[in-house]
């Protein structure tokens, strides 16, 4: 009786080895698939150039795009005996400024506005081949006075970011500036009440430095305003986040590198020094921006 049944002993291990055998193979085990894992990981190209895809909002697309030259503008007047040579970083001499101005337009520059850049940015919406943006700071009066004519000479829009606790004030612009530059083409935005630096603000001070301005801003234009300058050009990842939920479209920085994570919070623009000729700023630009 014993040796006859040791063949069905035999049966049922080859039996069951086989099942265990087709298991494994049509299911690979968690310790196979993190192999697989770390195989394509380590074989994976690390320096690979980010591939835009037009209709793609991604942060990778985005910081792909090439970026839009932005000129960022404070004060255009004579200097003035007390100007210190820092200050004179700031203040650009009204005839440098329509040079600098007239090289653009002879150069075939068109101006967009932030509206056009983000549908660049974001989705790849064809831009001109030379295109430039033109913004100011603070809401100085020579910014009215002097600069808009050169821009409506040259056909020229921009974007104001305006401070407003200087609004009505001697050397600033007034409300109906504000209203006019908006009503004729030009952008307003957001540049906080006084020009706090973002970086120091608390829970508190966000209704006084961006909800207030964001509002009368808007009252005074009848528009939205969606797009924010940064005071010193300085912020941060949680700042741009909140600046995210507030309704912002945008923030522009200055000069420093864009960051991949918040790439349209970190817009970089270039301040052109007062002593500055056209060529200078003009070489300047095309090698910042790439």
């Amino acid at each position: 009786m014993r040796t006859s049944r040791i063949p069905y002993v035999a049966v049922f291990l080859i039996l069951f080895m086989f099942v265990q055998c087709r298991q494994t193979s049509s299911n690979p085990g968690a310790q196979s698939d993190r192999r697989l894992t770390q195989i394509a990981t380590v074989t994976a190209p690390r320096t690979a150039k980010p591939v835009v895809v037009k209709g793609d909002s991604s942060t990778v697309s985005i910081v792909a795009r090439k970026q839009v030259p932005i000129l960022c503008y404070h004060q255009i007047r004579e200097f003035r005996p007390k100007d210190s040579e820092r200050a004179k970083d700031y203040i650009v001499l009204p005839g440098k400024f329509e040079e600098q101005m007239k090289l653009l337009a002879d150069s075939g520059f068109t101006t967009i506005l932030p509206g056009q850049l983000m549908e660049y940015l974001k989705y790849g919406v064809p831009i001109p081949e030379k295109a430039v943006m033109i913004h100011f700071d603070d809401a100085d009066l020579s910014q009215f006075e002097v600069a808009k004519p050169v821009l409506d000479k040259y056909g020229f829009k921009a974007c104001y970011f305006i401070m407003t606790v200087v609004l009505n004030k001697p050397g600033y612009m007034k409300r109906e500036h504000v209203k006019q530059l908006s009503d004729e083409g030009h952008v307003i935005g957001s540049h906080t009440w006084d020009h706090m630096n973002v970086k120091k603000m608390e829970e508190k001070d966000w209704a006084i430095q961006v909800e207030k301005p964001s509002r009368q801003l808007s009252e005074i234009t009848g528009k939205p305003v969606e797009y924010f300058a940064y005071p010193f050009g300085l912020w941060n990842e949680e700042v741009a986040n909140e600046l995210d939920d507030h309704g912002f479209k945008a923030a522009f920085q200055l000069s420093a590198k864009r960051d991949s994570a918040q790439p349209l919070y970190t817009i970089r623009r270039v301040i052109i020094p007062g002593q500055w000729d056209a060529g200078r700023m003009y070489k300047f630009m095309k090698g910042s921006f790439n």
